[in-house]
This record gives C-alpha cells, structure tokens and sequence, in this order.
C-alpha cells in the first residue's frame, strides 16, 4: 500500500532514546541509533531466556522459540521465503568473509568472480582474497561520467567461467540506488549468482529479496535501528551447497546453523523482532492494516518520504555553493538517491571541516568509508578525503537546517583560513 502520509515525528523521534542527547546525529550510516524496542528485546531475552537452545527444559525450549521467532521476523523484514534462509552473524565483514569461505568447494581454478570498484571493501576483500586459490577477480568499473553502474560495461567481463557477480544495492559514498533486480536478471541470464551488499540501503527502503531475485543478500542491523549485529538472507537451494562452516556432524543439510559457527548471539538476533515491531507500528500510522509484511513496505514508503524531503533540501544547499563538489549525483531523480551524501569544499581539509562542525554537537564524518577502492578510483582521497552527511528518516528539515547554517559559518569565517591544506 502506498502512502502520503507524512511520519508523526514525535512519535519516531521518541522510540530512540539516544536523540535526546543534544547531538544532531548525521553518522548514520556509520551506524544509526538503536530503537528501545530492540532493546527491549534483548533485555527480555536475557533476563527471561538466557541459556542454551537444544535442551529439553523449558527455558530452553522458550529461547530456540526466540531465535525461531528471531528468524521469522528477519523473512518478514527481507520478504524471504522461509527462517531458513537467515543467517545471522556479527557484522556484514564477517558474514561476507564467511561466504566466500563457504563457497570454495563449488569454485575451480579459473572460475571467475566479478566485483564493482563502487563497493564497500566488505563486498570485495573476501572474494579477492580468492586468487589465491587460482579464482580470477575482475572489476566492474563505475561510469567515470555518469557515476554509474553500466550493464555495457559489465557484458564483456561475463564469460562461461563467471560464477558470481558481487554488487552494491547503493553506495555509502555516492548514495545512489543501483537497479537490482535488473542486473540480478542479467547476471543469471549468463548463468552466474549475484551477492549484494544492502547495508547503506536496508535503512531506507523496503527490502524484497524475492522482488529482487537475488542469491545472496546481506546488511547490517546496527544500521538498520538494532545492535551491532547483521544478517544474510541465502535462496535455500544455495544455502544447501555451501560448504558447513561449523563442527563436523553439522552437515550439509544443516542451514542455516553450519552457517553460524558457535551458534548465532541469541539476544542480538532477538533484538530483530524489535525493529519489525517498530516498523510495523509505523504501517499501522500509515493506514495499513494487512500483513506484517505489508505493514512494513507501508512504513518504507513513509520513510521514504521524509528522507526524500531532507535528501532535497541539503542537496538543495550543496548546489547553491560554487565552493562544494557533490560526490555522485547532485540531484534526487525519482527518489533513487539515499540520505547519504559525500562532498569536498574547495580547498578545505574534509577532518577539519568535520573538527569545526563537532562544535555545533552536530556528528558528521570524513574519510572513504571503507569504500577505499571506490575513493582512489575517484582520486578524492587527499585533503582527508569527502565530508559525509548520512541521514534517516528521524532527522528533520530543522537539523538540516542546523547544518548549512552551520556550513555557513564556517566558510564565510576568516578563520576557515585555518583549515586550508
């Protein structure tokens, strides 16, 4: 169900008890705020069900009904077909690494792997770390003009020997959404898989991994509103290739556990039935009175919409200025860019602008974001690096506000002298 509704703002703003703290938060994408309801659930879990799963005992029962219930909400978030195809780990690194490692068995020397240069190093270390079993890795180069992912570009790198195509769904640094399903089409098409890393997307917009007809699927909970946490979502056909990353009886036939060595941390997973919950509630605002999942695409569209409103007004400001170079595109066509937003002040260093902003308690930040390979290909890595402002859908237009003006300060101030390189 789509919405015009505009999210009740007080009513978001109060479920995240770290926004009362006097910061204005721009860092999200470093890791956003945790709402007290995932909170909520892994305190529940840890006062109420703390032991081991697996046992005869009541309380034991209850937590493998927790991790269960965990699972469940997780296939609702991501529109999957069943619990099964969950896996949970301690961050997306971790869980990508896995993968890879998991995989090695249906790879011969020669096969072939494809990565993009727009990737996050998560989505990228851990396949190239696979030549040195005699996989070949190639890049998929970014449009140097559009700043775009091209299909042109990637038909030539396909061959009969690519197994994998590994993907961004939307750049942490450039902020744009890529169209998924259709490389998704395109990549099987040729006969190869598709991992996608979702973590600076997941936040923004409804996840559908049946829509999107991806193999592999991973993001990170502490960004997406919970703990430090993540999760990938693996068709259950391809889970059941992979190779048991966990002790010997746990065969093949075993996902997602031989996938989760040492078992998933039973609590953070629990804390995913928290962000459900929330969204859920945020559906219900909405109008939507249908399924969870429904109720949580109904939340999406919401979020959607406050973002895209403070995406517009911040890319509004950049623009304005012909002192600031916007990295990526400089505008929202059809609501496909996120609120992440990366930039260079001419002649300013990317960490002192950040150090002067500090100062207004408002929490931005500079660098390449782990996306270092992209930053290199894009030669803004001196001076600093880019300014980042990542956003979501509990900050206002009056925090944007807060910024520029505070932007404005800084770069009409003599002393902005001080932080020429």
């Amino acid at each position: 169900m789509k919405t015009n509704n505009p999210l009740d703002m007080d009513y978001v703003r109060s479920q995240f008890p770290g926004l009362a703290k006097g910061w204005t938060l721009f860092d999200n994408a470093g890791g956003s705020q945790i709402l007290k309801s995932a909170v909520e659930r892994i305190n529940t879990f840890l006062f109420d069900k703390n032991v081991q799963i697996g046992g005869s005992y009541d309380i034991s029962l209850k937590a493998a009904e927790a991790l269960l219930e965990a699972r469940t909400s997780a296939m609702h978030l991501v529109n999957a077909n069943r619990p099964e195809e969950i896996v949970f780990g301690s961050s997306t690194t971790a869980l990508l690494q896995n993968l890879a490692k998991a995989m090695q068995s249906q790879l011969s020397k020669g096969d072939e792997i494809i990565v993009t240069i727009a990737d996050h190093e998560s989505n990228i270390g851990p396949w190239d770390r696979l030549q040195d079993a005699g996989i070949k890795v190639k890049f998929w180069p970014l449009d140097r003009e559009k700043l775009r992912l091209d299909l042109a570009d990637l038909e030539p790198l396909m061959t009969d020997r690519t197994k994998l195509v590994c993907v961004t769904h939307a750049s942490n640094i450039l902020g744009e959404i890529n169209p998924i399903r259709e490389i998704a089409d395109f990549v099987h098409a040729h006969g190869a898989q598709i991992c996608v890393d979702a973590v600076a997307y997941a936040p923004h917009r409804a996840v559908d991994v049946q829509a999107f007809d991806v193999d592999y699927y991973v993001f990170s909970l502490y960004k997406t509103y919970g703990p430090h946490y993540a999760l990938m979502y693996g068709k259950y056909d391809n889970l059941l290739e992979l190779d048991p990353l966990y002790h010997y009886f746990y065969g093949k036939d075993k996902v997602p556990g031989k996938l989760e060595p040492g078992n998933p941390n039973y609590e953070l997973a629990y804390a995913t039935c928290g962000i459900v919950d929330y969204l859920a509630k945020l559906g219900e605002m909405a109008g939507e009175t249908g399924s969870v999942r429904q109720k949580i695409v109904a939340a999406y569209d919401a979020i959607a919409i406050q973002e895209n409103a403070l995406v517009d007004r911040l890319l509004g400001y950049l623009r304005s200025r012909n002192d600031c170079t916007i990295i990526g595109q400089s505008d929202n066509r059809d609501g496909t860019r996120i609120p992440t937003i990366s930039f260079r002040f001419d002649g300013l260093d990317a960490g002192e602008v950040c150090k002067i902003i500090d100062r207004e308690k408002i929490a931005i930040r500079f660098g390449d974001f782990h996306s270092r390979r992209l930053a290199e290909y894009l030669e803004v890595t001196d001076h600093g690096g880019m300014v980042r402002v990542s956003m979501v859908h509990y900050n206002t237009l009056d925090e944007v506000d807060r910024l520029t003006a505070a932007f404005d300060r800084m770069l009409n101030d003599e002393n902005s002298k001080a932080v020429k390189p």
